[in-house]
């Protein structure tokens, strides 16, 4: 009878867990899709500033590392906040 109640203890935290992990996911999803909309504004309006001098590669790459980096920081910080939220208990 004991074992029953701890496997039903354990089946709950994991299914508690695959929830939270799927609001965390979609929350960074969210995210992450205004960021790289927000990049792709960025860029447009550097690409289109001048057009008597459109710009080269090495300025693009700056930009593109800025942009690659906010779209994955959602992602890892609410991995991190997962991770901790598993330790706490």
């Amino acid at each position: 009878m004991k074992r029953n109640i701890v496997e039903q203890g354990a089946v709950r935290r994991a299914i508690n867990d695959l929830v939270m992990a799927e609001m965390f996911l979609v929350q960074a999803t969210v995210e992450s899709a205004a960021a790289i909309g927000d990049g792709v504004d960025r860029l447009s309006r550097t690409i289109s500033a001048d057009p008597e001098h459109p710009v080269g590669e090495q300025p693009m790459k700056p930009l593109l590392r800025h942009i690659a980096a906010q779209a994955l920081e959602p992602y890892s910080s609410r991995l991190q906040y997962f991770r901790q939220m598993r330790k706490s208990r």
